[in-house]
């Protein structure tokens, strides 16, 4: 029997995966979830950029909004309620879309990979944060890098959310976070991936990534993080993201607010970087480009599921 088909749309940031997912949905009969690890979070809209009503235009999205900011959400969680919804999207006899930047939480689905839901071992954590703190997290990045070299090349030595966990994964386990994926990669995919990236030039990306930063400024993202802070006591993870972490820099005055747009800007240029490499490490992966016009690369989806 043939296995049902589930389209992805990914790429870096800023690249038009919203705007093209949603005009496909509406053409093929589709409904779309997000595989952002950001946009999963409530009251975090400005700066994970996540679609607005108004955009979204009634189609409907899944994995958006539902986690609150102070709360962990893991790859085997994501994994486990992005198949739960493309079983709902396929039971309305509908196309499932995966779009997002994400390329762990997409790698979990199109690969299969069984993250085990690790708990959390509170004291070790904080362990490693004081490591952290007090030695600097180059030494975590060594620790990391001696364990699972393959998984290291993929975060940035100042990714101290993704450095712990690595860490988190072996201390727990016993194998490293690479030797877990090759054994999960064995077992059989449900569905019939079909995955495209968004790709553009990287000059016109960047001036692209710029001006979204200057447009979230404008849009209050220093409001958002200053609301967010006096809701919630804790951010074991949220406000590591990328925009965030940097405005609570500027809120506790270790920058002025010119600096901190253009280390926001540097390092979403990075993250964008980084994503690129990521996606183009997946064989079956399609590229469309980012400056195209938008229904000749609906047609070249079509042409290509």
């Amino acid at each position: 029997m043939s296995k049902p088909k589930v389209i992805v749309i990914c790429g870096p940031t800023a690249s038009g995966k919203t705007a093209l997912s949603i005009e496909l949905a509406k053409k093929i009969n589709g409904e779309i979830i997000s595989s952002d690890s950001m946009q999963i979070y409530k009251d975090m809209n400005i700066g994970t950029a996540k679609p607005t009503v108004e955009e979204m235009q009634g189609i409907k999205h899944y994995l958006l909004d539902f986690v609150e900011p102070d709360k962990r959400y893991s790859v085997a969680e994501f994994k486990k309620d992005a198949e739960k919804a493309i079983e709902e999207i396929l039971s309305k006899g509908k196309i499932p879309i995966v779009v997002g930047g994400t390329g762990l939480y997409v790698d979990s689905l199109i690969y299969g990979i069984e993250y085990q839901n690790i708990e959390l071992d509170e004291k070790y954590r904080k362990k490693l944060e004081k490591i952290a703190e007090e030695q600097g997290l180059q030494v975590l990045y060594k620790r990391a890098k001696e364990i699972d070299e393959e998984a290291i090349k993929k975060i940035s030595p100042n990714d101290k959310k993704r450095i712990t966990r690595i860490l988190e994964i072996y201390k727990a386990t016993g194998k490293n976070k690479t030797e877990q994926e090759i054994e999960s990669r064995k077992k059989e995919v449900k569905y019939d991936f079909k995955v495209f990236a968004i790709n553009m030039d990287r000059e016109k990306l960047y001036e692209r990534i710029n001006k979204r930063v200057d447009i979230m400024i404008e849009q209050g993202l220093i409001e958002e993080v200053k609301e967010i802070t006096r809701k919630y006591k804790e951010f074991p993870t949220a406000m590591q993201g990328l925009g965030y972490k940097e405005v609570v820099e500027y809120l506790d005055e270790k920058m002025s607010k010119e600096e901190m747009i253009e280390k926001v800007k540097m390092e979403t240029r990075r993250y964008a970087k980084r994503q690129i490499t990521w996606f183009k490490k997946n064989k079956q992966t399609m590229w469309i480009d980012g400056l195209a016009d938008k229904q000749s690369n609906i047609q070249f989806i079509l042409e290509n599921i």
